[in-house]
C-alpha cells in the first residue's frame, strides 16, 4: 500500500486506515461499483489500481501480495480470474470516480467509484508512422546491398508521395471551378 499521507487518517490511526481501504477495495472488486465519500474514494484509487496491476501480472507472488492486503481468498480469486482479463489491454486508469452530490446528514461530498471494464479502443496509427515502420522492417531483415538500394529509392518514393496530394488538390480545385461556372 502507498505510504500513508500526513494528516488525518480517515477517522482513525494508520492501521484503521489500511483496513478501511482494504475493505473498500474488496467491496469495489465484489460489486464493481461502490458509493462512498470523495476523500475515501480518492484514497482508495491508488490502492485498487495497484491491486489490479498485481492481478494483471497474475503469478503466484502477486496473488500472495494481493492476498496480504485484501485478506479474502474469494475476492482475490475474483480479482485475478474475472477482473484482470477484462483490463488486460488497459494501461492504467482502471477506476472512474463520478460525483453524486452531497450527503443529507452531514453534507459530505459523495461519489461513485467504479471499475472501468469497457474494452480499450486501440489508437489508429498515422500514415507517416506506419509507412516509416513498413520501410524499416524490411530494411532490418535485408542484406546490406538491398538496404542501400532501398535507401536510394526512398527519396524518390517520398517525392512521389508529396506530388500525389498536390495533384489531388489541383483536381479538386478544377472540379470546384467547373461547378462554379455552371
Amino acid at each position: 500500500m502507498p505510504t500513508p499521507t500526513k494528516g488525518p487518517r480517515l477517522g482513525g490511526g494508520s492501521a484503521h486506515e489500511r483496513l478501511l481501504l482494504a475493505n473498500l477495495a474488496a467491496a469495489l472488486f465484489t460489486h464493481k461499483s461502490i458509493k462512498t465519500t470523495e476523500t475515501k474514494a480518492k484514497r482508495l484509487r491508488p490502492v485498487a489500481e495497484r491491486l489490479i496491476t498485481f492481478a494483471k501480472k497474475g503469478d503466484l507472488h502477486n496473488r500472495r501480495r494481493a492476498l496480504s492486503i485484501l485478506r479474502d481468498k474469494s475476492v482475490v480469486h475474483e480479482l485475478f480470474t474475472e477482473i484482470a482479463p477484462l483490463v488486460e489491454h488497459r494501461e492504467g486508469g482502471y477506476t472512474r470516480i463520478t460525483k453524486l452530490g452531497f450527503r443529507k446528514g452531514d453534507n459530505a461530498s459523495m461519489v461513485q467509484i467504479e471499475l472501468v471494464l469497457e474494452p480499450v479502443n486501440p489508437k489508429a496509427k498515422s500514415a507517416k508512422k506506419s509507412a516509416v515502420a513498413e520501410k524499416a522492417a524490411p530494411a532490418a531483415d535485408a542484406p546490406a546491398e538491398v538496404v542501400e538500394e532501398t535507401a536510394a529509392e526512398a527519396p524518390e518514393a517520398e517525392a512521389a508521395e508529396v506530388e500525389a496530394p498536390e495533384a489531388e488538390v489541383a483536381a479538386d480545385e478544377v472540379a470546384v471551378e467547373r461547378s462554379d461556372e455552371k
